[in-house]
């Protein structure tokens, strides 16, 4: 049973993920935009470690909340001037917006339900090992997530070159 102090963090923590991510996507700053995607990635961080996942809570901080906004706000920084505020969106481009948003909640819904009833017909599982964990992220075989990795590294690598010359041509 979990108790009452987890539950009331739990919730504190939830709120604060939608109120910043939110603010993320409706903030006409760019620099503020990217600020508040860090609190929420902290928030997503603070949600493992109440998982006890010290190690995802980890690279949460140290990949995501650490590394990509940092590289979000140099290329921001490089790319444009940071106090200008984007221009607002056409009624069009909302309502396109709106059904997106829409499409997302449903389909992020059915996931979650559906993988709530397949894990409740289920036995507990054992918790995975450090060494199963690091087999699975860079390993090769089938299952295993070496290969995005790389591919996601490489994309990183071709923002910042794609950075440095929209800098240089202004």
């Amino acid at each position: 049973m979990e108790s009452v102090g987890s539950i009331i963090l739990y919730f504190i923590v939830a709120l604060s993920m939608i109120i910043f991510s939110v603010m993320a996507v409706t903030t006409r700053k760019i620099l503020r935009a990217a600020t508040y995607l860090l609190f929420t990635l902290f928030a997503a961080a603070v949600v493992y470690f109440m998982l006890d996942y010290e190690f995802l809570g980890a690279v949460q901080i140290a990949v995501y909340a650490g590394g990509i906004v940092v590289l979000f706000v140099f290329a921001i920084l490089l790319t444009s001037k940071p106090g200008d505020n984007t221009e607002r969106l056409t009624s069009k481009s909302r309502v396109l917006g709106g059904i997106a948003a829409v499409a997302t909640l449903l389909i992020a819904g059915y996931a979650l339900v559906s993988r709530t009833l397949m894990f409740v017909a289920k036995p507990a599982m054992e918790a995975p090992t450090m060494n199963q964990i690091g087999e699975t992220m860079m390993g090769t075989g089938n299952g295993q997530y070496l290969l995005p990795f790389e591919a996601v590294s490489v994309l990183l690598l071709a923002c910042i070159i794609g950075g440095v010359v929209v800098a240089r041509k202004r």
